[in-house]
């Protein structure tokens, strides 16, 4: 199917660009010409630019949000947050899995997020058996993203251990196991049903050292050799502590030193750094996968950022647990929170007199579609045709244009500036609700009526 879009403005590769019309065949920008006039008939929008790559999402932890904000009897932690989600997963069946993975990904569009790289550990029954077809709830997000046109890069999440020296792993982690072979079979299952098709992808990830032995990675790498390798890294301060006990390195040195790490990685979160650290992974080529709501929400810490930009290194921002899920309020917290830690602002725009929304947008865009291992991120030839197109006639955009409008919807309006979504060419968000929102939300309240009422 051959569709065209006009922008009466638009961001392009090489800057602004006025009368912009984007043709697009199955879902694939085919040609991007500027200084042209509207035709009657086609769908035009005021202000675009590309989506942005979600590089790290949870999809089930959607259905959580706001269960885990009751304080405990000992000092709450991304540990104690851990327990509360291991006992509300127990309840999940596959069609829950479906519904909410469909909610949050609806979410995403409405937002700004097109595509989704959905760190997915959660594969077997509740009580650890496996199902029928082993990757059930794989291919469930395979339908979710199909239903809402978000586009997918599924990873395959192994998952062997509780700790770091290959412990056995607990009860609350019974729904993630699998060994090398079980876990190989799930990544072909889930390359098969991609079909190869526009705005599909399958990579693997390893979910951290503690989960997966040096020999486990050795295994599972080559099951992904072009990548992309995502692995959460360096998260907490305990983790790092165990880490160095196991090893006598912490996560990201021994990532670093033993694992290859290239530009086929992600590395997730990798917020405990030293100054050695953060440049040998800005010089990996690699991305560091940030996720600064979901950071704040657990109490993780906080990135490095700014010295990492100034080091060369290249990040994308994820929803992660889907606490709440933006992709300008994703791109603002990272911001502020180097602002709040260096006692500036402006921090992660790199040169005097530029847009500090439109720097972290685009670098977002850039390393969100190397960490998807998909063209994306772009209004180009050959790159998926996702665009975000804002809302030009909101009472704060008044006056506001091109990298002034960027800066309002990334400090200010937040969702609210977001109009129209094409995802892969098609129109899936209109007014700032998508196409399918009722039907969507009556399935999600449904599943939660259910999980909160046992």
């Amino acid at each position: 199917m051959i569709t065209t879009l006009f922008l009466d403005r638009a961001l392009l590769a090489d800057g602004w660009a006025d009368g912009v019309r984007i043709t697009s065949e199955d879902g694939v920008i085919t040609a991007v010409d500027t200084g042209a006039e509207p035709r009657t008939g086609e769908a035009r929008e005021a202000l675009g630019v590309a989506g942005v790559p979600n590089l790290h999402s949870h999809a089930f932890q959607r259905a959580m949000a706001g269960l885990a904000e009751r304080r405990g009897p000992a000092r709450d932690s991304f540990w104690t947050w851990r327990e509360v989600m291991y006992r509300f997963l127990e309840r999940l069946n596959p069609d829950d899995v479906e519904a909410i993975a469909t909610y949050a990904y609806a979410e995403m569009l409405e937002s700004g997020f097109t595509a989704v790289a959905e760190f997915h550990y959660l594969h077997h029954a509740p009580d650890g058996a496996a199902y029928d077809n082993l990757a059930e709830l794989a291919l469930r997000h395979l339908a979710a993203a199909e239903e809402t046109g978000i586009g997918v890069t599924l990873l395959p999440v192994f998952y062997a251990h509780s700790t770091f020296g290959g412990a056995a792993p607990t009860a609350g982690q019974r729904r993630f196991i699998n060994d090398a072979d079980s876990f190989a079979a799930i990544v072909e299952a889930a390359r098969a049903a991609n079909g190869g098709r526009s705005g599909r992808g399958v990579g693997v990830a390893p979910h951290s050292l503690r989960a997966a032995t040096p020999e486990e990675l050795e295994a599972i790498l080559p099951l992904a050799p072009e990548g992309p390798v995502h692995i959460h890294a360096a998260e907490q301060i305990k983790e790092v502590e165990d880490c160095l006990a196991w090893s006598g390195q912490r996560p990201v040195e021994w990532l670093l030193e033993h694992a290859g790490v290239d530009q086929r990685w992600c590395l997730i979160h990798a917020t405990h750094l030293t100054e050695a650290e953060t440049a040998g992974l800005a010089a990996s080529g690699a991305v560091a996968g940030l996720c600064p709501i979901t950071e704040a929400n657990l109490g993780d810490g906080i990135f490095p950022a700014s010295a990492y930009l100034e080091a060369g290194g290249r990040f994308g921002v994820g929803t992660d647990s889907n606490i709440a899920i933006g992709a300008a309020e994703e791109l603002r917290q990272l911001e502020y929170a180097q602002r709040l830690s260096l006692r500036g602002r402006n921090l992660l725009s790199r040169r005097e007199g530029e847009s500090t929304g439109r720097a972290l947008l685009q670098g977002a865009q850039a390393g969100g579609a190397q960490a998807l291992g998909q063209p994306l991120g772009a209004l180009a030839v050959g790159q998926r045709c996702d665009v975000v197109c804002l809302e030009m006639l909101h009472p704060d955009m008044v006056g506001r244009d091109g990298d002034l409008a960027i800066d309002t919807w990334v400090f200010a309006l937040g969702k609210a500036a977001i109009g129209s979504v094409y995802a892969g060419g098609q129109r899936v968000v209109e007014m700032g609700r998508h196409v399918a929102r009722s039907a969507i939300d009556i399935r999600y309240r449904n599943v939660l009526r259910r999980l909160m009422s046992e």
